[in-house]
C-alpha cells in the first residue's frame, strides 16, 4: 500500500465515522455537552480511522506466494489464520497467510515477522506503556487507567500477560541487558562523594513459613490469617553521587541515585552480585579525588559483608547517623527511663557530642559504662537494653566518625536507601493483602528500579535491540 492510499483510508474512514456520529448535534449554539460530544467523536473516529487503515496497511504486505522458502525449509501456504492485536489504537484482527512443510511440523506466519510481533499480540508501544505503569500500579489500576485516558484498553489478565512475555524475553538476557544499561550511565561531572548504601524490606511470600509478630486477635467466626504465606528479607541497594557543598552542616546535594532490588534469597547472593557488578562499572568512571563511602544501618549482616570484601576496603565505612541516634534515644530511656526529663538531657547532650566532636562516640561509651557501674537497682528489663545499646556502641565504634564526616561535606544519612525500601519495595509491594511469589515479584522490581534510577528510556532501548538481535 502506497502513502498516498494510506492518508485516503484513514481520512475517508475518519470522515465517515464523523459524518455517522455527529448527524444529531444541534450546533447552533456551543455547549459543555456539544463540545463533549464533539470530544467523543473525534477520539472514536481517530481510533476507528487508525485502525482501519492500519489493518488494511499491515495485509497489504501479506506474502502472496504459494510457496516461501524458511530456514532451509520449503513451506507451502496452507490457509489464512486470524489473530488479534492490540495496538495504540485498539484491537485489529488481521488476516495472515500460515505456511507449513508438507510433512508437517511447525508453522509459520511471515506478516507476524515482518512488523516484528512474532510471539507477541501487543505492539511495542503498547508494551512499554504496561510495564511502566505495573512499575508504579496493579493490574488492575493500570487496566483502569488506560480505560480512562487511552484508546488501548487490555484487560487486568492482558495486563499481566504482556508483563510476563515481556520478562520472559528479558530474564535469559538479563546480564547482557543489563551491561548495557549500565553502559550508559554516566557520572555527574560535579561528583565528589559516592556513597554506597545497602538495607532490607520485608516481603509477604505466598509460601509456607513461619508467623512473625504477635498473633492477631480476631473476633469469632473471621477467617484466620492464611498459612501459606510468611515475610522474608528483600534487598535493596543505592549508589548515590554527591556534590561539593560550602557549609558542612548542610550536607552535601545529592546528584544522582541509581538503585538495586532483589526477592528474598538465601544469602542475597543474586543481589551482592548485581550491585558489585553496578558498583564497579561506576567506580572505574570516577575522578581519583572522589570519595568513596559505604554507609548503611546497624544490621550486623550487612557489616559482616561489607567487611570481608575487599572491594570496600577502599571505602570509608560509617553507620547511618539517624540509627545510630535511635539507639541514642533507647540507651538514654534504658538508663533513666522514658519520658524523663534526666532522659532527654542525656539525650540532647549526647546527640550533640556525636555530631560535633571527634570520637565523639567514646565520650558516650564512658557515659553509658559510669551508669552501668552506678545504676544497678533498675528493673531486669532496663538493664539489659542497657546491655544492648552499649554492645551497640561498642561493635561499631571505628564506624561513627560523624564530626570528622560533616566537616568535609560527607553525608551522615542513608537517607536514599531508606527512602528506595520504602519506594521500591514497600509502596509497590507490601500493600494490604499482597502476596508475591518470588519470580512475580521481581519483575516488578526490575521494572521498578529502571524507572526509579531515571533508566527506563535506556532499559527500553536496550531491550528493544535484544529483540531485533534474537
Amino acid at each position: 500500500m502506497s502513502l498516498y492510499e494510506f492518508i485516503q483510508r484513514a481520512s475517508q474512514e475518519f470522515e465517515q465515522k464523523m459524518l455517522e456520529l455527529g448527524q444529531n448535534w444541534d450546533t447552533e449554539q456551543l455547549t459543555g455537552e456539544l463540545a463533549q460530544q464533539a470530544r467523543t467523536a473525534l477520539v472514536a473516529s481517530f481510533g476507528h480511522a487508525s485502525r482501519t487503515a492500519y489493518k488494511a496497511f499491515l495485509e497489504s504486505y501479506d506474502l502472496p506466494d504459494s510457496q516461501i522458502e524458511h530456514q532451509g525449509q520449503t513451506l507451502r501456504y496452507k490457509l489464512v489464520s486470524p489473530k488479534t492485536f492490540l495496538t495504540t489504537f485498539g484491537i485489529i484482527a488481521l488476516d495472515r497467510r500460515l505456511y507449513q512443510a508438507d510433512a508437517g511440523g511447525l508453522s509459520y506466519v511471515p506478516l507476524d515477522h515482518l512488523w516484528d510481533m512474532a510471539g507477541h499480540f501487543a505492539v511495542e508501544e503498547v508494551r512499554q506503556a504496561v510495564c511502566y505503569a505495573m512499575a508504579h500500579m496493579t493490574a488492575g489500576e493500570t487496566a483502569q487507567l488506560l480505560r480512562l485516558g487511552s484508546l488501548f484498553q487490555p484487560s487486568a489478565t492482558a495486563i499481566q500477560h504482556i508483563v510476563d512475555k515481556v520478562s520472559a524475553e528479558i530474564e535469559p538476557q538479563r546480564e547482557t541487558l543489563d551491561n548495557t544499561i549500565r553502559a550508559s550511565v554516566e557520572t555527574p561531572g560535579e561528583t565528589k562523594v559516592l556513597v554506597a548504601s545497602l538495607d532490607g524490606a520485608n516481603v509477604l511470600l505466598r509460601e509456607p513459613g513461619p508467623p512473625r509478630g504477635r498473633p492477631q486477635e480476631r473476633p469469632r467466626g473471621e477467617p484466620p490469617e492464611p498459612k501459606n504465606a510468611t515475610y522474608k528479607n528483600a534487598m535493596v541497594g543505592s549508589i548515590s553521587f554527591y556534590g561539593a557543598v560550602s557549609e558542612a552542616p548542610k550536607g552535601p546535594e545529592r546528584l544522582r541515585s541509581l538503585y538495586t532490588a532483589r526477592m528474598p534469597e538465601v544469602g542475597a547472593v543474586t543481589f551482592k552480585r548485581d550491585f558489585e557488578r553496578q558498583l564497579e562499572r561506576i567506580e572505574k568512571s570516577l575522578d581519583p579525588p572522589v570519595r568513596k563511602v559505604l554507609l548503611c544501618d546497624g544490621q550486623r549482616v550487612l557489616w559482616n559483608y561489607a567487611d570481608h570484601q575487599e572491594r570496600f576496603d577502599s571505602y570509608e565505612k560509617l553507620v547511618d547517623f539517624y540509627h545510630t541516634d535511635e539507639h541514642l534515644s533507647h540507651a538514654a530511656e534504658a538508663l533513666f527511663g522514658k519520658k524523663n526529663a534526666a532522659a532527654k538531657r542525656w539525650y540532647t547532650k549526647y546527640h550533640r557530642v556525636l555530631l560535633e566532636q571527634d570520637d565523639g562516640v567514646r565520650a558516650v561509651r564512658r557515659s553509658l559504662a559510669y551508669y552501668a557501674r552506678t545504676r544497678r537497682r533498675g528493673s531486669a528489663e532496663r538493664r539489659q537494653a542497657l546491655a544492648a545499646e552499649r554492645k551497640f556502641f561498642r561493635r561499631n565504634h571505628h564506624r561513627m566518625a560523624y564530626a570528622s564526616f560533616r566537616r568535609r561535606g560527607i553525608p551522615i544519612g542513608s537517607g536514599p536507601v531508606e527512602a528506595a525500601c520504602k519506594s521500591l519495595v514497600r509502596t509497590r509491594l507490601c500493600r494490604s493483602g499482597m502476596r508475591w511469589s518470588r519470580e512475580g515479584g521481581q519483575r516488578i522490581l526490575n521494572f521498578r528500579c529502571y524507572a526509579k534510577s531515571g533508566l527506563w528510556k535506556e532499559f527500553w532501548e536496550a531491550y528493544k535491540q535484544l529483540r531485533r538481535s534474537a
